[in-house]
């Protein structure tokens, strides 16, 4: 087993994905009966700790797991495996919780016998479902005077007290074990409330969910390493699935994921994973590297080098991260690393811009080669750096930007027709949602083609004096009436009435077939508004397409968990209370659009890229030319939102042992060592650090690379 399986590791961009496929084809490629084996599952042999991997391969175990951190390096890492060995193995890529998901639904009659549940077919929840619905269930108990004393809002308490119960299963430990983790681990950062308290709501919660057949990734996970890993039942088909694992970049992933690669490779799997030292991204939402790393016991270690890599990692990264961490003071950077030093952060946005049109109008650089990263990117920001470089025409990207569903026209459109074809949604409806309503919904045949202000047949200002003169505000029936109501129609034009006409007449039959039962539920009548206004014979933008697909996968879950709910808790509301919460669900902003692809599709796009660091860090992707904007901002040591509440309880290192100020300063210390690494690694040409003596607010920035900042060469730009 040791001999067999490998542990490879390196920096980022040091070839560890590809030298993880090439051990997989070196297993298989000289074996002629592999194909077969494969599938038929045949010589059953006992295999020894010095049998080949390629024979460990042919020994009729079927397939190959293959895992990866995130969505899209998954179906990068499955389709490089594919295309490398021309599609004739089985190869299985899953995310660790993803794998979890599948294994614990496969195996739900097991668990049904195990716990004594109720034969019932489960359904995952999404977050923003768990979040609501476990506001609910613990209404009662987070009562105002609760929430005064911890100090935080209802929506952020309940999520740190979700978050607690992931990061305790991720950690391998279940439910139960909550409270005595944070009994000792809270010390003075509690949430002023008892230990025992937040986990019997969890417990509660858990009891709730399985009830109901209801899973999260919580949930999930407690399952799959509480119950079905330690069975030995699950151990025999699970070995008899798999013949081999490759997990790429461990780093990334939970510790429970150490105890189920550790049963594969004792059971005599053989296995290859790759590990960044200066990886963990995920540190802080659940990983755990430095439990990961003591899997390398079990196999050959293998280290690369980042030399065959044109990165400025070597040079660079030394310096940096000493003057940095020991406030060693830097003479001078290489002239690679550039500064661009402004009073304002408005004058530092419009610098930076400025500084990347001209090179790249000069052909210094390529669009697609420049990356901004900040560590934290506001909408302000992010919108002046868009309008700058847009008007150079200079085509941006934000990375992974997850914008709120609501925050699209086409999906406020479709929820305000929501409100006026279903009875009792009139408080949810007013002028204006009517005005923007009227504009989206007459969108004109191939309007794709057409200039944004000539796409539609109402235009705003018209649909303004529509709504204005023709909209009857009602609690239980708002309503439309015709355009002759408004004693100037004729100013509205022909194209405008006509279009308004048309929506009048379709909201009328719409009302009738609803009272006819002949619309069986608001995700039909949402996809009949999608195909008659929206779609009409045109080819959607991409942002349009995204959000649709996510407006009707959210209605879709939504209807069938309160499906579920009715049917077990007999709940007597009608689907106009359901309607409403799921109208001020979106309107929350908690659901965001990001349906597949989340990769692009052919040729790289010819843009700059915009980021957050984590955001570019998980994408694993490299530029010639780096921008790190805000440079002085002490953000960069920080997690921010990458950082779950009590995160830090639940390392295996230290489980359960109080957190100080000290381990604060040391884990942003080596948090900020591993960024610079890691970002140094990603980068070929140049470095600009891009800082501004103040912050938005007005204050002055005394961030972590500030020393940086000093020591490298003044932009001529």
């Amino acid at each position: 087993m040791v001999s067999n399986s490998v542990w490879i590791v390196g920096s980022s961009r040091s070839g560890k994905t590809t030298r993880l496929i090439e051990k997989f084809c070196a297993w298989v490629q000289n074996e002629k009966q592999i194909y077969e084996l494969f599938y038929t599952k045949k010589a059953l042999l006992n295999a020894s700790s010095d049998t080949p991997p390629s024979v460990l391969i042919q020994q009729a175990k079927p397939g190959v797991l293959v895992l990866a951190a995130n969505g899209d390096n998954r179906r990068e890492l499955g389709d490089k495996i594919v295309t490398k060995t021309l599609g004739k193995y089985p190869v299985r890529a899953k995310t660790p919780l993803g794998f979890f998901q599948d294994d614990v639904i496969l195996f739900w009659p097991l668990l049904i016998e195990l716990l004594n549940l109720k034969a019932q077919f489960p359904v995952r929840l999404r977050p923003e479902t768990e979040q609501e619905l476990a506001t609910k269930l613990w209404r009662a108990q987070l009562d105002e005077a609760t929430l005064r004393r911890v100090g935080v809002n209802e929506y952020r308490l309940v999520r740190r007290i979700l978050d607690l119960m992931q990061l305790a299963a991720y950690s391998g430990k279940a439910c139960e074990d909550i409270a005595e983790i944070l009994q000792t681990a809270l010390n003075e950062q509690s949430l002023d409330l008892e230990p025992e308290f937040l986990a019997s709501l969890l417990l509660n919660w858990r009891n709730w969910c399985l009830e109901r057949g209801f899973l999260t990734y919580g949930i999930i996970t407690e399952l799959y390493t509480q119950h079905l890993l330690p069975h030995q039942d699950y151990q025999q088909q699970l070995i008899s699935r798999y013949q081999a694992v490759l997990a790429d970049d461990v780093d990334e992933y939970p510790g429970v994921a150490r105890d189920l690669f550790e049963l594969l490779l004792n059971q005599g799997v053989v296995g290859a994973f790759s590990y960044n030292p200066d990886g963990g991204v995920r540190l802080g939402l659940g990983a755990d590297p430095d439990y990961m790393a003591g899997l390398g016991r079990l196999c050959q270690i293998e280290l690369l080098s980042n030399s065959v890599v044109d990165s400025l990692a070597d040079r660079l990264a030394t310096p940096m991260v000493e003057s940095v961490t020991t406030q060693m003071v830097l003479s001078d950077l290489p002239r690679v690393v550039h500064s661009i030093q402004t009073t304002s952060r408005s004058e530092l946005l419009r610098k930076t811009a400025q500084v990347i049109a001209s090179a790249i109008k000069s052909g210094q650089v390529a669009a697609e080669e420049v990356v901004i990263i900040a560590p934290g990117l506001d909408a302000i920001a992010r919108y002046a750096l868009v309008e700058i470089l847009t008007k150079q025409n200079i085509a941006v990207e934000s990375l992974n930007e997850q914008r709120p569903l609501v925050s699209s026209p086409v999906i406020r459109a479709l929820l305000t027709m929501l409100a006026l074809v279903y009875p009792g949604l009139g408080r949810l409806v007013d002028r204006d949602a009517v005005a923007e309503m009227l504009v989206v919904l007459s969108k004109k045949p191939e309007a794709s083609e057409i200039p944004a202000a000539l796409s539609t047949n109402i235009d705003p200002v018209r649909a303004g004096l529509i709504a204005d003169y023709c909209f009857v505000p009602h609690p239980e029936h708002p309503n439309l009436l015709p355009v002759k109501t408004f004693e100037r129609w004729d100013r509205i034009g022909y194209a405008a009435t006509t279009a308004y006409t048309e929506i009048l007449e379709w909201l009328e039959q719409q009302r009738s077939q609803k009272e006819q039962h002949f619309i069986p539920s608001p995700i039909a009548l949402l996809d009949r508004a999608i195909q008659r206004f929206l779609w009409n014979g045109s080819n959607l933008p991409y942002e349009q397409l995204a959000a649709l697909r996510e407006l009707l996968e959210t209605a879709q879950h939504y209807w069938e968990i309160d499906t579920r709910l009715r049917q077990i808790d007999h709940l007597q509301t009608t689907y106009t209370n359901t309607i409403a919460e799921f109208i001020q669900l979106l309107r929350q902003g908690t659901i965001t659009a990001n349906p597949y692809p989340i990769r692009s599709i052919g040729k790289t796009k010819k843009a700059v890229t915009l980021a957050t660091i984590f955001q570019y860090r998980v994408s694993r992707r490299f530029h010639r030319w780096h921008f790190w904007l805000d440079a002085g901002s002490p953000l960069w040591a920080k997690g921010g939102a990458a950082t779950l509440f009590g995160a830090p309880f639940f390392l295996q290192d230290r489980l359960g042992q109080p957190w100080t100020a000290e381990d604060e300063q040391q884990l942003d210390a080596e948090r900020l060592q591993r960024i610079l690494q890691d970002l140094l690694s990603r980068v070929s040409g140049r470095v600009y650090l891009c800082h501004s003596e103040l912050a938005v607010n007005g204050q002055e920035q005394l961030g972590p690379l500030l020393p940086l900042v000093h020591a490298c060469v003044q932009s001529a730009g």
